[in-house]
């Protein structure tokens, strides 16, 4: 049985609604889910949302409702959005899931059992915000707690401890054997330099005196466990794992056929959570190291160089954005606008600018003048005369530099490719300039021959651009009257009939004018 390409993305924390690199995140997943479909592989795409934790207890105090309706609440927005988006998974994990509660029950039964988990008193500064104990290493040079700690009381407090420490040299072992754990490498470099500072345990329980909204010890009912063993289990729960299986191969095939994962997260849950608690979570249950999913780590959407967060007050509102523009211009955005593993500043001036200059003005207008062209001159039917043209040779040179920049994890590179060949189409229309051909009888050859080129090209471009933008792929598609094609082959050259009927052109990209924008 072929395997397949399991892809997940970070669960969204549902303390607060979505925000852009909310957005960002789940349109990458979804486009590297796209693509491999394209290549004819079976995906299994997993996302969802964090649904405990002491923030979201609090925040549904505050609110004066329960956290089981408060988080339905939040929930329901990312739901929302990804509709709006168009972002397809084949899974969605919600952390107060029966299903995912059994697992994460039984994985913490079976660590308990296995000696990896034990309980002991722990006293010192803990942050309220970051909920989590600090040690001298969190102080900065004036020895003092920075402000991205919050609010800091002395707190001394009994909870369950599992032996982090004790997986430390299979873990820097893991990441020196296997280069590509983390892309890009400079974030693997990262991780290791992390690595060989850990000391210490993890603490990976609450007591239920201060916090109950959280999945039950299911060793001790007077604590829940913390955030590392909740949320990241949902990887492994919401895929079929077996918690009462030791080995992968005894594992259900539903699991085995899809794991090991690609994971999509943010540079900031790299260190520690998923490069060193994740990873070794999955040690210790038995995953063996071609076993452990593979990290892609993305940067932040900033504002103005400065990072976006809701105590700042500088939350980008995806929502408002795919409202205001679509969700074509959003994706388009989103995905040609950042470096993969890369900050970038968000700038809808620079939004409406890439939407006009590449889609309104270079592939919506490629799209519409070849259709008019062709109905004006030969009735919207285009004809196979003549030998290739040098655009054959760059379609197949793009699709071969698309799938390598995917190869890479380089959506941006993939996008600014396709673009720069549907600029050589423009430009190709300028040089053969159809609307002289048409006067010359004696060229209607080479009339046939370039608006049959041109259809081509397009038909080529939809395919490509059919894993970025499905929905604009789909009208192309519509709109040369072929069916939707899906499979990357299918954008080699030569896929229209000697003979095709092309359909009405419409406008595909409407300009977006910054005046009725409200910039």
């Amino acid at each position: 049985m072929p395997k397949t390409f399991f892809i997940t993305t970070a669960i969204d924390y549902t303390n607060s609604p979505p925000h852009i690199g909310h957005a960002y995140e789940k349109v990458l997943a979804d486009v590297v889910a796209r693509y491999h479909r394209l290549k004819g592989e079976k995906v299994f795409f997993l996302t969802g949302v964090d649904q405990h934790g002491q923030k979201v207890q609090q925040s549904a105090a505050k609110a004066g409702v329960p956290p089981a309706e408060f988080v339905k609440g939040i929930t329901q927005k990312f739901v929302d959005l990804w509709k709006k988006l168009d972002v397809r998974y084949d899974e969605w994990a919600e952390t107060t899931s029966e299903r995912h509660k059994k697992v994460v029950q039984e994985i913490l039964q079976r660590l308990f059992d296995a000696g990896q988990i034990y309980k002991d008193k722990q006293a010192g500064y803990y942050s309220v915000r970051q909920e989590q104990f600090l040690t001298d290493k969190e102080r900065g040079a004036d020895g003092q707690f920075g402000p991205e700690w919050g609010e800091i009381e002395f707190r001394e407090e009994e909870n369950y401890y599992f032996k982090l420490s004790q997986h430390k040299e299979w873990l820097l072992r893991y990441i020196e054997d296997r280069r590509d754990a983390v892309i890009p490498d400079f974030r693997q470099t990262e991780l290791r330099n992390a690595v060989e500072k850990l000391s210490g345990d993890l603490c990976i329980s609450r007591p239920k005196s201060r916090l109950d909204w959280g999945i039950e010890l299911p060793f001790d009912k007077d604590f829940v466990t913390y955030v590392w063993f909740d949320a990241l289990t949902n990887y492994i729960s919401f895929a079929d794992y077996d918690p009462s299986q030791s080995t992968i191969n005894h594992q259900p095939s539903t699991f085995r056929d899809k794991w090991p994962a690609l994971q999509i997260i943010g540079k900031d849950i790299l260190v520690p959570a998923h490069g060193i608690y994740w990873l070794i979570m999955l040690h210790a249950i038995g995953f063996p190291d071609e076993g452990m999913p593979q990290l892609l780590v993305h940067g932040w959407w900033n504002l103005g160089g400065a990072k976006m967060s809701k105590s700042a007050g500088n939350i980008i509102d995806p929502l408002v954005l795919v409202d205001k523009y679509g969700a074509a211009a959003l994706r388009y955005y989103l995905m040609s606008d950042i470096a993969t593993g890369r900050d970038a500043d968000f700038s809808e001036e620079r939004l409406i600018e890439r939407y006009n200059a590449d889609l309104a003005n270079s592939l919506g207008n490629l799209l519409n003048r070849t259709l008019n062209m062709a109905h004006r001159y030969r009735d919207g039917v285009v004809t196979r005369t003549g030998g290739d043209s040098p655009l054959a040779g760059q379609a197949a040179d793009l699709l071969r530099q698309y799938g390598e920049a995917f190869g890479r994890f380089e959506v941006h590179a993939a996008m600014n490719r396709l673009m720069e060949f549907a600029t050589t189409c423009n430009t190709y229309i300028e040089m053969t300039a159809p609307w002289k051909l048409a006067k010359d009888p004696d060229r209607s050859d080479t009339l046939d021959h370039v608006l049959f080129v041109l259809a081509e090209s397009l038909r080529v471009v939809a395919v490509l651009i059919s894993a970025i933008l499905p929905n604009a792929a789909r009208e192309i598609f519509y709109q040369l009257n072929i069916r939707e094609e899906r499979q990357l082959s299918d954008g080699s050259w030569g896929g229209l009939p000697d003979e095709h009927r092309l359909g009405k052109p419409t406008p595909l990209f409407p300009r977006i004018e910054s005046q009725a924008a409200g910039l």
